[in-house]
């Protein structure tokens, strides 16, 4: 069970923080105004709690399994949001990613 709150506590970082930083980019790129912005800043703050429920109590071991969550939740986040098509070697780079985080946060330890 605390593999899958921990997976699922990584789903939720990454749509907090993709998405606010999606918002925001919407807002600033995209012309969307204050509001887009002012949701996306809540959205990254939001990402800084969620990562703190993990059941691991180390740090750096969160924010770097995190960042291959972070890769492959962005190449998705494209896909839904913006129509992105990633080719063979973006999908690779998310795969590698993802074995990464299993290596990193699920490996037995001593």
């Amino acid at each position: 069970m605390t593999v899958a709150r921990s997976l699922l506590l990584f789903v939720l970082a990454a749509v907090a923080e993709i998405g606010g930083a999606w918002l925001i980019w919407q807002g600033v790129r995209e012309h969307r105004g204050t509001w887009w912005i002012g949701a996306g800043v809540v959205a990254l703050g939001l990402y800084g709690f969620v990562a703190t429920l993990q059941p691991d109590a180390n740090f750096g071991r969160i924010l770097a399994a995190y960042g291959g969550v972070f890769v492959a939740g962005s190449l998705a986040w494209g896909m839904v949001m913006d129509g992105f098509r990633p080719d063979r070697w973006d999908i690779t780079g998310a795969l590698i990613c993802l074995a990464g985080v299993l290596v990193i946060m699920y490996a037995p330890r001593a």
